[in-house]
């Protein structure tokens, strides 16, 4: 029995320094891996499972230039400051009232906007100084076309375009057809004249009027002190192979700027003496609910129009701004923009980065690319969604058609907010009745060259 314990004991032992010696191997065989040969599983397994996001750096402040798209502007700010913890504060100018709030934000010093609008050539030589070049940024490197931008002498981009916009007549096509008449019939001036007066001479019986009110009011001025005196200037630099701002104007088409604002205000349920207080919502309203067929403004209201006052995107068209110009058959809608970005080169470093990765995220991500379809249409930007917006298909179409396009001419005004204010003025006293249309070709002409002078 001895010798059997002394066999047992032998064996245990021998086990144990077996088992202890592979132990000891293993942990060599674990300790000894090279550093520069690291496997994959290892680096894994030291990094941490998923990494913490950056610490909020720079804040974003932006002036907005459009009140109609402030509620989305605010929702989509929100977004990015839960998402990210950068805080963006969105204010928006009140209409026809930015470049007054602009100066006066600018004058804030380390609490100026670092993002707002410079819009045409008149807002670069304004706050050229103060716009940061996009050049080699990634939200440069995003679009898709160089159209839209603005850009100093030196090359650089000041500012970017991030929407394209179109304006005309719009239609509401189920009134018109209720009236008797099809947009088939409208192919210039004189045909438009002719529905327009129809339905005017029979607004008790039909229960609607053919225009909106043309209020000269200062949330609606703008549409015909710019956006409709962009038809004679169209013509007149057209046919005088303008490109760059005229200190001139000659007027050759104030008689065609005439012929469609008579048949504005003289087709409408809104007496003529009462433009100078008429307001954008109002004819917005009169427009939405149903009261007239003809409303002139943008692609920008398809939204409001369809989703404030549920209107079907079936019944809506929008036909080019005839005014009796020759040729004017193959005329297309009004497109151009005058929405482009420019950052604050004046704030702070890590602010104009916040800045440029803010705008980088709105055109690169679901939320924004979404939002940016909805309010503004085509995008120029590599992920822009299509939209849904069928003022922008109409504008396609007449291209389609080989129509063209009407540009934006009234990016060449002078002092654009005094000069406008001028024409806003003569046209509310000729409609009002106590003054002549020679005043307003006056203001519109002598106007031009006084603020060229001034600028």
């Amino acid at each position: 029995m001895k010798r059997k314990e002394r066999i047992v004991k032998k064996l245990v032992a021998l086990i144990l320094v077996a088992l202890l010696a592979v132990s000891c191997f293993a942990c060599t065989k674990a300790t000894e891996t090279p550093a520069t040969q690291a496997p994959a599983a290892t680096a894994a397994a030291e990094a941490p499972a998923t990494e913490a996001p950056a610490a909020a750096v720079g804040k974003v402040y932006y002036l907005n230039f459009k009140p109609e798209a402030d509620e989305a502007w605010q929702a989509l700010a929100a977004q990015y400051t839960a998402l990210t913890g950068v805080p963006v504060t969105v204010v928006t100018a009140a209409s026809g009232t930015y470049s007054e709030t602009l100066t006066a934000e600018m004058d804030k010093g380390a609490s100026a906007p670092t993002l707002f609008q410079c819009g045409n050539k008149a807002g670069l030589d304004t706050w050229g100084d103060f716009c940061y070049d996009f050049t080699n940024t990634d939200v440069y490197k995003q679009m898709t076309t160089n159209d839209f931008n603005l850009t100093k002498e030196t090359g650089e981009v000041a500012a970017i375009g991030y929407c394209y916009e179109c304006f005309g007549i719009i239609v509401n096509k189920a009134l018109l057809e209720q009236a008797g008449h099809s947009l088939d019939e409208i192919t210039d001036f004189a045909s438009l004249k002719a529905v327009v007066e129809d339905i005017h001479s029979r607004a008790a019986e039909l229960g609607f009027d053919a225009f909106t009110s043309s209020g000269l009011d200062g949330s609606s001025s703008w549409r015909f002190s710019g956006h409709l005196a962009n038809m004679p200037l169209f013509y007149e630099f057209r046919d005088d192979g303008v490109t760059a701002q005229p200190a001139t104007i000659t007027g050759k088409y104030m008689d065609n700027y005439k012929n469609i604002w008579d048949l504005y205000i003289n087709n409408s349920a809104t007496d003529p003496t009462q433009l100078a207080s008429a307001t954008g919502d109002q004819a917005e309203a009169e427009f939405g609910q149903g009261q007239a067929v003809f409303y002139q403004n943008g692609s920008w209201e398809f939204s409001n129009l369809t989703t404030t006052f549920g209107m079907s995107a079936d019944n809506l068209a929008m036909i080019p701004i005839y005014c009796g110009v020759d040729g004017e058959s193959n005329a297309g809608l009004c497109a151009g923009t005058e929405n482009c970005w420019a950052v604050n080169s004046q704030a702070a470093p890590e602010d104009i980065q916040a800045t440029l990765d803010f705008l980088n995220w709105v055109v690169t991500s679901d939320e924004g690319t979404m939002m940016m379809a909805e309010q503004f249409g085509p995008i120029p930007f590599k992920d822009a969604k299509a939209t849904s917006n069928v003022f922008f298909n109409d504008a396609n179409q007449y291209l389609a058609d080989g129509k063209y396009v009407v540009t934006w001419a009234f990016n060449y005004t002078p002092n654009v907010d005094t000069w406008r204010a001028g024409v806003v003025a003569a046209l509310a006293q000729y409609s009002a009745g106590t003054g002549s249309w020679d005043d307003v070709v006056t203001a519109f002409v002598a106007g031009w060259a006084t603020q060229y002078a001034a600028q």
